[in-house]
């Protein structure tokens, strides 16, 4: 067994200012994002254009909260987000993006990505038809 950081069901394990860390969602942390902000929907659909994009502080809110669910202590992740620069923030956005989309389809990460709703109805991730007396 290695000592690397592995992810639990529904988290991830990322590199971030050189370090593996784990990061999850559990209800609990969503809970308290959308208690300081707005709906976790709302966010998610901020990530694809069909709401308003999550600020700066809201993404750094969201990784902070998933490095919480992982076992960081609050003030802990705090300071760590705290001091991370602004040549951080994209990284961030896509962490908090994908910490979302790992929470909502735990399943899609081991099975290699793709459209969680093709999966669910059995896709074989063919995107054209086949050809005539195919």
């Amino acid at each position: 067994m290695g000592i690397a950081a592995q992810a639990k069901r529904g988290g991830l394990v990322e590199q971030l200012a050189g370090a593996s860390r784990a990061m999850i969602l559990t209800n609990a942390e969503i809970e308290r994002f959308e208690d300081r902000h707005f709906g976790i929907f709302q966010l998610w659909d901020g990530f694809f254009g069909r709401a308003p994009r999550p600020t700066t502080g809201q993404v750094r809110d969201l990784v902070a909260l998933g490095l919480v669910g992982a076992g960081m202590s609050d003030a802990e992740a705090d300071r760590f987000i705290e001091g991370l620069g602004p040549d951080h923030n994209m990284r961030l956005y896509q962490l908090a993006q994908a910490l979302i989309g790992v929470a909502f389809y735990p399943d899609a990460a081991e099975a290699g990505g793709g459209d969680p709703e093709d999966a669910a109805a059995g896709d074989d991730g063919k995107k054209t038809p086949p050809a005539p007396g195919e």
